[in-house]
């Protein structure tokens, strides 16, 4: 019912005027900042990683929570066994929660969660009116999404900050402040890692890519300093982590799906998935160096990547919702929302 409520409710969005669409997004937001965590630990990872570097003295790319297991967050975790997947930038942001209380710490967390898909409504409504797309509806497609509600506001995942930061990007490469897009989007690949599908649209996109590439080069060195100082170089570790969840299966994945519809084995169907998603890509930006609109391409790509993933985990949708809303490319838009329909039932216990 919540989907036909929200399908609903962008059929009518143009029409029922800012104040009301505005309301609905921040009431929506703030409902799901105020419930306890939903059908996801991952919130009390981010704590238990920020609590072995500060309480332990543990760095948390080479420790995982379980060389803690007398904390207090430990019971709350769910993967003890694994480091910290997630880039230098987030972990240290995360460092100052680690002397809070875990209720308050979980408190921040989907506070930053929904203020991040906060700003990405506004970010989506301000480049969706310059793009010709009716702002309203596409603040709607992102933040009253019942998978951002649910997983990424109501699971505190860190997906919605990497995208809010990612559009902030998109959104000064557009405005011709490449350097402060290229600068961007490396912070939000600094976050978490997926941010990075978008950079090679903007560069071939932008007006100036030297002056994006030299943005990109400075955060680069600027984040990989501090994060030598905080971690060595040992928060590398973090890419082969990323890279190892290709090894595994989510249920409702596309490769996975695929799989167990055709009988096809699971290793072939995901070297397929992978390979004909770099196809897309090289596609995408060939097309892209032609004069194909770079966001429509980044789009495009982003959610080849939900599809072509074998790890697919409902939050990640955000991934591509931002993007798709500006695209300006309704098949596009129709797609990600059949998406949307199929992940519903992820991660809900029945």
């Amino acid at each position: 019912m919540g989907f036909v409520a929200y399908l609903g409710f962008l059929a009518v969005a143009p029409r029922l005027g800012r104040v009301l669409v505005v309301a609905s997004i921040v009431g929506g937001v703030a409902v799901f900042v105020a419930v306890p965590p939903l059908l996801s630990h991952d919130v009390y990872s981010y704590i238990a990683y920020a609590r072995l570097g500060i309480v332990h003295g543990l760095d948390p790319y080479i420790h995982p929570p379980a060389a803690a297991p007398h904390d207090s967050i430990f019971a709350s975790v769910t993967w003890v066994d694994t480091t910290s997947a997630y880039g230098p930038l987030f972990t240290l942001a995360t460092y100052p929660l680690a002397g809070l209380p875990v209720d308050t710490a979980v408190i921040a967390l989907k506070a930053a969660a929904g203020g991040a898909v906060l700003l990405l409504a506004a970010l989506v409504a301000r480049l969706a009116a310059t793009r010709g797309v009716n702002p309203l509806r596409a603040a709607a497609f992102v933040a009253l999404n019942p998978l951002v509600l649910v997983h990424v506001i109501g699971g505190a995942h860190n997906d919605g900050l990497t995208m809010a930061l990612a559009m902030l990007g998109v959104a000064a490469v557009l405005a011709a402040r490449e350097a402060t897009g290229g600068a961007t989007l490396v912070a939000a690949a600094a976050i978490k890692f997926s941010a990075l599908v978008i950079a090679p649209f903007a560069l071939l996109g932008a007006r100036d890519r030297l002056r994006l590439a030299a943005g990109a080069l400075l955060a680069v060195v600027l984040i990989a300093a501090a994060a030598d100082l905080a971690f060595g170089w040992d928060w590398l570790h973090a890419f082969s982590l990323a890279g190892e969840n290709q090894g595994r299966t989510s249920h409702l994945s596309a490769p996975t799906t695929f799989a167990r519809l055709t009988g096809l084995p699971d290793q072939a169907t995901r070297i397929a998935s992978l390979g004909l998603y770099a196809i897309l890509v090289a596609y995408l930006m060939l097309r892209t160096w032609r004069g194909l609109d770079w966001v429509r391409a980044a789009a495009w790509a982003s959610f080849g990547l939900l599809l072509a993933t074998s790890w697919l985990l409902p939050w990640y949708l955000v991934w591509a919702l931002p993007l798709v809303a500006i695209s300006r490319d309704r098949p596009l838009q129709l797609l990600t929302l059949t998406l949307t329909a199929y992940q519903l039932g992820a991660r809900i216990p029945l």
